[in-house]
């Protein structure tokens, strides 16, 4: 897992044809941005940003660390310590902090696994519809991200069963649980299987687990439970509300912690100093945490209840995460389009599943009710007039 592989010949073809997709839900956030300017009230559904605000006591160390210390570059060894804590009480599972390394958000973590562990050519099995960085990232890198369909009737997981039947070699696999942009979570079972096929194949298993704390049935299982040489990813930008923060961190095995933390440093240094301190206070009031995770309970249930009211019926409830992924294919065959107008006649500011499938994504879209719960009663009062007054294709 520690040793690259040769690149294949063909590997300049591969780096030159590294241009990666738009990013189309960036897209709808500038416009929605220029609308704000304007005076129009934006519900921001596009982005999987909490409006809750990070937590008081995370704002109110940042406040006191202003104050006392000078913010240089620093890894915090009271973060690492707390979040090797951390996967004690969540998951009883032990990690020494060596094996933990702080990065600039998930993103850098993933950019730092994808070249280090990675090379030029390899091939690395995705769930489709997923999280578009991943591909991209991998695309850019000049690796190959091999899509595996996840189908609606199952719930969006991905399998070892339909990993197992990707043609061709594969080097690794990314899962996510919960997942973006559907929400759908592995049980204990699916990632054992899921694990089990990484070990006999020789896979490099890394599990996106940016979005645990948020579930509504089942606690999220970390993969760490099941196979303790996997890499793990999660960040402080969902439960902990800090998206802006950028602070996420890696759990690696001991024998490539030194390779990796040499990407991570020369990458990107330390991620911002301000936002340790702000980490280590957010661990502190899991009851404030719980609440708003209980909102946006509330929020995905008044949605899929309005939405299919609304004759928008092809949802799969998500297990967890923030997300509603929903099939419009009777309305549109554009989701790009039908986002842009939907913001500039309602102001609600979506996701196009372009972006997270570019397959069949143009028949969906993806709305964040990681918000207020007034402002998805905003959100709900304008969309369901709204769909009514389209014309089915």
């Amino acid at each position: 897992m520690s040793t690259p592989r040769t690149p294949p010949a063909d590997a300049d073809a591969l780096l030159r044809g590294a241009d990666v997709a738009p990013f189309y839900t960036g897209q709808i956030a500038r416009r929605a941005g220029e609308l704000a300017r304007a005076g129009r009230e934006i519900v921001p559904m596009h982005f999987g940003q909490p409006t809750a605000g990070t937590p008081p006591k995370a704002r109110a160390a940042a406040f006191a660390a202003l104050e006392a210390d000078p913010i240089g570059y620093v890894e915090s060894r009271e973060l690492v310590a707390r979040i090797a804590r951390h996967y004690h009480e969540a998951y009883g599972v032990e990690v020494e902090p060596s094996r933990i390394l702080l990065t600039a958000g998930a993103s850098a973590a993933l950019v730092a696994v994808f070249a280090a562990l990675f090379t030029t050519g390899d091939r690395i099995a995705l769930g489709r519809p997923g999280y578009p960085a991943y591909r991209n990232a991998l695309k850019a890198l000049g690796r190959v991200a091999v899509e595996v369909s996840c189908e609606p009737a199952d719930g969006y997981r991905l399998t070892a069963a339909a990993l197992a039947r990707v043609a061709g070699p594969l080097h690794g696999v990314v899962v996510a649980s919960p997942a973006n942009p559907t929400g759908a979570m592995l049980g204990r079972s699916a990632l054992e299987s899921l694990a089990a096929l990484c070990r006999e194949r020789s896979l490099t298993l890394v599990s996106d687990e940016i979005y645990h704390g948020i579930s509504f049935g089942e606690r999220a299982v970390s993969a760490l439970e099941v196979e303790p040489r996997a890499i793990v990813i999660n960040s402080f930008s969902k439960l902990y509300r800090m998206p802006g923060w950028r602070l996420g961190w890696l759990v690696v095995p001991e024998a490539i912690a030194r390779r990796l933390s040499a990407y991570v440093i020369n990458f990107f240094l330390t991620p911002p100093t301000i936002a340790q301190h702000a980490a280590l206070a957010a661990f502190d009031d899991p009851a404030e945490l719980a609440a708003v995770v209980a909102d946006y309970r509330a929020n995905r249930d008044l949605l899929l209840a309005e939405l299919a009211a609304a004759g928008v019926s092809r949802v799969v409830p998500p297990d967890g995460a923030f997300y509603l992924y929903a099939d419009v294919g009777h309305l549109t065959d554009d989701s790009f389009a039908f986002c842009r107008r939907l913001l500039e006649e309602t102001g609600i500011a979506t996701a196009p599943g372009i972006d997270f499938d570019t397959l069949q994504g143009q028949r969906f879209l993806r709305l964040s009710f990681a918000l207020r719960p007034a402002e998805v009663a905003r959100a709900v009062a304008l969309l369901r007039p709204w769909l009514a007054r389209q014309k089915p294709l």
